[in-house]
């Protein structure tokens, strides 16, 4: 296998993550149990690409999400890994100044309200858009 000298963005992200905290992945690529994990990476890799963090920044908070969750009791099997990178993300752009705790908290509040409002297995909308 020859290595590409300018993976796609989101090659770079598998690549620059597999040393540390591999992210979950078959033959095809990631592995995505959630359509919200998807966009997670997307918009990691997004901002990634905008120059809001570089790899070695991303996975190093990655990393401090991790460890922090397992010293609360995350058992750490990988079925919560998607949900490590969401709070990573959110961190990191509130930190990087990219949003606010403040617009975080009224996006999880508005998610929230719509979930509640949808009936089961119909998808959720928000903003009149499928969340």
């Amino acid at each position: 296998m020859t290595t590409c000298p300018n993976p796609p963005p989101a090659e770079a992200a598998i690549a620059a993550m597999a040393a540390t905290h591999p992210i979950p992945r078959d033959a095809e690529g990631p592995v995505f149990a959630e359509p919200w994990q998807a966009r997670a990476f997307a918009f990691t890799v997004a901002l990634h690409e905008k120059g809001a963090f570089q790899w070695s920044e991303w996975a190093e908070a990655l990393s401090r999400s991790i460890k922090a969750a397992q010293a609360g009791g995350d058992p750490d099997l990988g079925d919560t890994y998607w949900d490590h990178w969401l709070v990573t993300l959110e961190r990191l752009v509130a930190e990087k100044g990219v949003t606010t705790e403040a617009a975080l908290a009224d996006r999880r509040e508005a998610w929230a309200r719509a979930a509640e409002a949808t009936p089961h297995g119909k998808p959720i909308l928000l903003d009149g858009r499928e969340g």
